[in-house]
């Protein structure tokens, strides 16, 4: 049994010649013909080389993980009880699932109220104006995603450091439209943005109150790189500070580029160099600078990282650290790492508990935790919540939240053009009829209709999650989010159970028939 994907993908836009008959262990046709013009990754990777790595069209699309992976959440099944109440009185009228309080808060110094324990993890492409907007309306954490400044075209710097970015003020100002008393926008800075000052510019100027530091691009433990065809551009993005391979600067290498010669320039991120000093240091400075809440991004690195960066995180003070699990994603990742690369979800986070565990029995301060890779709907998020209980408590919605952006832009998009989708058609033809949270929307907007359909179509997907997620804690008998039990969740399989080290359905029957 193989777990990896063959080398075809929508990712890559390639495929098979005979899809049915496949050699399992490299993913290649079992007969590669001599006639074949190599449709493969194998045949893109002929024309196009190193370019082959990466997706195709990331300008347009976003992306995951294709690896079935062999363990993920749905080895878990959700607990159900019958007699009692957690987090409310045994009354029929108040332990109702609406009632179910789904509220929190956020920031150890400076705490910030949630509407529910979501966080939408780094984006700054595709349709961001309404990602954005939409975690207003929703009242959630949301996070502009790196290297922002590299996008701007009104970008200044002064001294090589940002002095005027109205790109990540125009993304600020998308949240700020719709705020309503809860939830934030955090600004994210990975290693090229620190050596540009950019979290320094955008709390000081424009007033950003949350911050994010990125362990590494994508918080894979890769660098970036994006290919950059234009020798002034290249020679731009050099004396902006960032790595351009092969050197534009090089007279020889230029004149060849001229000339047609060598390969495109590559603009590729730094790989942070930090250590426990530093980040400590850092987030001092941050807070002295008006910072009112600090955050850490991070991936599924070795265990001792993920250690590391919770010990470092206690040290300093940092309000949450997201950890973001192999299997999700939303970004302009290599193909292969993102599916070869890093812990699943499920096994990173059985990971967290048992390390945050042991650091609170030390006596450490723990940060908030979010967990985050390949959640998209309610039963996923009651699992993260369980799982990780009573130490992670924040969920990272990132791909799907983009979608619901995305489904509900496209969809406005058509119906200006006279189009109502087919498969929409049940609803009704217009936008009111179409988007139901309208109605919501008028208890806190004067004319609601007039926000954005990505916007809106976001919040409803958040409130599709909020009372999904509520369904399932009452379920359990659970009316807050504080009553969440790691045995709300059972494994399925021994796998599962080793993982998790949870009981399974046979051994909470033994316990359950030692009271009789």
């Amino acid at each position: 049994m193989t777990y990896s994907p063959n080398l075809s993908s929508t990712i890559t836009n390639t495929k098979l010649r005979t899809p049915d008959n496949v050699s399992p262990y490299s993913g290649m046709c079992s007969v590669c013909s001599s006639n074949c013009v190599g449709m493969c990754e194998v045949g893109l990777s002929a024309l196009r080389g190193r370019e082959a790595i990466y997706p195709y069209q990331t300008d347009r699309n976003q992306f995951a993980s294709e690896k079935d992976y062999p363990v993920d959440f749905s080895h878990l099944n959700i607990n159900g009880h019958v007699f009692g109440t957690k987090g409310c009185n045994e009354d029929p009228y108040e332990a109702t699932f609406p009632k179910v309080k789904f509220e929190t808060s956020i920031g150890k110094e400076h705490p910030i109220k949630l509407k529910m324990p979501i966080v939408l993890p780094a984006m700054a492409k595709l349709n961001w104006r309404d990602y954005y907007a939409g975690a207003a309306l929703a009242g959630v954490l949301v996070v502009i995603g790196e290297d922002v400044v590299a996008k701007d075209g009104g970008l200044v710097l002064e001294d090589g450091k940002v002095a005027s970015s109205p790109l990540i003020k125009e993304m600020v100002d998308s949240f700020r439209m719709y705020y309503r008393g809860f939830g934030d926008i955090i600004l994210q800075a990975n290693y090229d943005d620190e050596y540009l000052g950019v979290l320094e510019y955008a709390i000081k100027e424009i007033g950003v109150e949350s911050v994010e530091l990125k362990f590494a691009q994508a918080a894979k433990g890769i660098q970036g790189m994006g290919v950059v065809k234009d020798l002034d551009e290249a020679l731009r993005f050099k004396k902006m500070g960032y790595l351009l391979y092969p050197d534009p600067e090089d007279e020889i290498i230029a004149s060849q580029y001229r000339e047609g010669k060598g390969p495109h320039f590559e603009k590729i991120g730094k790989l942070p160099m930090w250590n426990e000093d530093i980040l400590i240091n850092r987030v001092r400075e941050l807070k002295k600078l008006g910072a009112k809440r600090v955050f850490f991004k991070t991936g599924p690195f070795d265990p001792l990282d993920l250690l590391n960066i919770l010990t470092i995180a206690s040290k300093a003070g940092v309000d949450m650290v997201t950890f973001d699990g192999a299997g999700g994603g939303s970004g302009n990742s290599p193909v292969k790492m993102m599916n070869e690369w890093g812990m699943p979800t499920i096994v990173m986070e059985s990971i967290l508990f048992n390390m945050l565990k042991e650091m609170k029995e030390k006596g450490y301060e723990l940060p908030e935790v979010a967990v985050a890779g390949g959640i998209a709907m309610e039963d996923q998020v009651f699992k993260v919540l369980a799982l990780g209980a009573p130490y992670i408590k924040m969920v990272g919605i990132g791909r799907a939240a983009m979608t619901a952006a995305m489904v509900g832009k496209q969809v406005e998009d058509l119906l200006k053009d006279g189009i109502v989708p087919k498969e929409y058609q049940r609803f009704g033809s217009t936008k009111e009829e179409l988007f139901e949270d309208i109605r919501e929307l008028k208890l806190y907007y004067e004319s609601p209709e007039k926000i954005s359909g990505g916007a809106i179509g976001l919040f409803s997907y958040l409130s599709r999650i909020k009372a999904g997620t509520q369904q399932l804690m009452a379920l359990n008998r659970k009316f807050d989010l504080d009553s969440i039990e790691r045995q709300d969740v059972v494994p399925l399989t021994d796998w599962a159970k080793n993982i998790t080290g949870l009981k399974d359905f046979n051994e909470l029957m033994k316990e359950a028939l030692k009271g009789l």
